[in-house]
């Protein structure tokens, strides 16, 4: 897929420089971006969540699938007491759900734009969302409100769970709100994975509507950093010196292994 905000680089270099476009805040005087980042091994790859690779009437299994998660989940930690900590417990664990991953870093996002060597061949891709401009501008006025009450600039579960305990009542502020709203939260620091990922998600109000749907009306709100196959080595050798790696991003003996595999899989 090709969008006019499409911004394709050519060098290390340059990727850097578009990475951190827009990162000055005049208000703080520091460097803080507003941007979300999502990598993807391929450009021609939507924004789907897992719950719509799901096909069919998914949309109408969302309910049962989390009904079911919630029943047979053995939970390590804390129990989850709102669908919003269940859903980021889920999301973790691979269930199908219709939250998307993304991270604050810029670096992390060129991680899973690099990662599968498969994908090579293809051009990668770094969605950038502008998540501060997006809630001030496009959601209800109770989540706007709670977002000013907590002076956040993005929600937490524990927020969310303020508003809206269920997806079934998140879902019902689109009636009052007048059109489908998307929003970015920080799931709990469950494990080292998600702070080591400096994870957060996106969420949008109509499970059969996707981040691209949004996105086309609000063209204001992102831009697509497109990375040539020719260069993903070099930013995969890079990353891999920076220590920006499947070991450090998956902590574990799982994350271990697919770091050696991919680091001494031969360049073809």
């Amino acid at each position: 897929m090709k969008t006019p905000n499409d911004i394709r680089v050519t060098s290390w270099t340059e990727l850097i420089e578009q990475l951190y476009d827009g990162s000055w805040n005049d208000h703080l005087q520091r460097y803080r971006s507003n941007f979300a980042f999502r990598g993807l091994s391929s450009d021609n790859l939507e924004l789907k969540t897992s719950l719509m690779r799901l096909e069919g009437n998914y949309y109408d299994l969302e309910f049962h699938i989390l009904r079911n998660f919630k029943k047979y989940a053995r939970i390590q930690h804390p129990s989850p007491d709102t669908d919003w900590s269940w859903l980021a417990i889920a999301k973790h664990h691979g269930l199908p759900t219709r939250l998307l991953d993304w991270t604050f870093s810029p670096f992390v996002a060129m991680h899973f734009a690099t990662s599968n060597i498969s994908e090579y061949g293809a051009d990668g891709v770094i969605w950038c969302v502008d998540f501060v401009k997006l809630h001030n501008n496009f959601l209800p006025e109770i989540l706007e409100n709670k977002l000013k009450e907590k002076r956040a600039l993005c929600f937490t579960v524990e927020m969310l769970s303020e508003v809206a305990e269920t997806l079934e009542v998140f879902d019902g502020l689109t009636e009052d709100h007048g059109a489908d709203f998307a929003l970015f939260f920080e799931p709990p620091s469950m494990n080292d994975r998600i702070v080591n990922q400096f994870a957060l998600h996106s969420v949008i109000s109509n499970p059969k509507m996707t981040l691209n749907d949004l996105l086309d009306k609000h063209p204001e709100l992102y831009r697509r950093i497109i990375i040539p196959s020719s260069l993903k080595w070099e930013v995969r050798d890079k990353l891999d010196q920076a220590n920006i790696n499947e070991r450090v991003l998956f902590p574990g003996l799982d994350g271990l292994s697919k770091w050696l595999t991919r680091h001494y899989t031969p360049k073809q």
